[in-house]
């Protein structure tokens, strides 16, 4: 470039003017942007510069950052999965790399950030360093998800709604019917019993023993569904691998289920959200995965519950609205979110669909 690129004279106050480089003007530029975090890296991923949004937005003082690796802005969750490494690796091979995704400040509290890594280079193409270009996005998540909530509220108002309308039915078209039909048969009996033997009367009492056990069953079916019994009586592990077998016996599809919970007791909200959402999976892959075989797990790790059901049907394009709002995966987000856990979701046409949640321990353990 030419000297009239390379340098400018600047108006200063009182009519003089003074000379600026075009690398001073960037750095003013850089210097003054507030909204952004705008930061180099040496290819190492050390802190090479610092603005004043970097300042603004993750707390640090170019004194306190400069020189330390930037993997510091990373969960702990995120550091131990290798994301920073990752995310400069992209940037070097493809030229750069965007993710969004919790960050921490100085003071430990996390942000939601949209990041972008480019990688620099010179004239030779040797990497030097990568220009990092972070966006708080807290405010437009917080709305965000304040849009999701009202929308989970109708669909779960909805399923409710749906629900009792369910129960209503198989009161009145199920227990109804059966009493209705004791009652006459009892008032056949008193209208008859005069002139029956002893062995007429025997077989009518076993037909309405018989009639009153079918009632019981259908209470047991009916309070099962509203909380399985099991859950207080055997416990998680148990329970999910009962609620397994019964899914093979009625879908022919296969569960493969392996759960190791070791002595960790689950309070009772925490077991029964588990348990429903291994439910709500298994019906989803019943309806929708043309699958043949499902493999569940249900373990911990890095001081989280984790649960995964992964089945080989025909999968789904996660990036239709369909597969991230049917209610099935609304209510399991809901009962993650309720107990401060996550829901993730794998899948592409033709690759099978896995769901994996994540659920902290210290909010699910029950308490002594």
């Amino acid at each position: 470039m030419g000297s009239g690129w390379d340098e400018q004279k600047w108006p200063a106050a009182g009519g003089s003017a003074y000379t600026i480089s075009f690398e001073e003007r960037y750095a003013l530029l850089i210097g003054a942007v507030e909204d952004y975090a705008i930061f180099m890296l040496d290819p190492t991923g050390r802190v090479a510069s610092w603005n004043t949004g970097a300042q603004k937005i993750k707390g640090y003082t170019p004194d306190e950052i400069i020189g330390r690796h930037f993997s510091v802005f990373y969960t702990d969750e995120d550091i131990a999965a290798g994301k920073p490494q990752r995310e400069l690796a992209l940037a070097a091979q493809q030229g750069r790399s965007e993710d969004e995704g919790w960050r921490v400040r100085r003071d430990g509290s996390r942000f939601w950030a949209d990041v972008i890594v480019t990688a620099v280079r010179d004239p030779s193409g040797n990497l030097i360093g990568f220009a990092k270009v972070t966006r708080d996005m807290t405010d437009r998540m917080r709305l965000a998800e304040l849009e999701r909530a009202d929308e989970l509220s109708t669909q779960i108002q909805r399923a409710r709604e749906d629900e009792q309308r369910r129960i209503a039915r198989e009161l009145h078209d199920d227990l109804g019917q059966q009493l209705t039909a004791l009652k006459m048969k009892v008032a056949m009996l008193e209208g008859h019993r005069s002139g029956m033997d002893g062995a007429a009367l025997r077989a009518r009492s076993r037909e309405l023993q018989r009639q009153i056990d079918t009632m019981m069953v259908s209470v047991r079916r009916i309070a099962s569904d509203l909380r399985p019994p099991m859950l207080d009586d055997l416990g998680l592990a148990e329970s999910v691998e009962w609620l397994a077998q019964e899914f093979t016996m009625q879908h022919g599809i296969e569960v493969l289920a392996h759960i190791q919970l070791d002595d960790l007791v689950l309070s009772g909200f925490a077991a029964t959200a588990v348990f429903r959402m291994v439910q709500e999976a298994l019906t989803n892959v019943a309806r929708h995965a043309h699958a043949s075989k499902v493999e569940l797990e249900i373990g911990t790790a890095a001081g989280c519950c984790r649960v995964s059901i992964k089945d080989n049907g025909v999968g789904a394009d996660l990036s239709q609205p369909r597969a991230q709002r049917s209610l099935g995966l609304l209510g399991m987000r809901e009962r993650a979110r309720q107990l401060g856990g996550t829901v993730t979701l794998e899948s592409a046409p033709g690759e099978g669909f896995r769901i994996d949640v994540a659920l902290p321990l210290e909010a699910i353990v029950q308490a002594e």
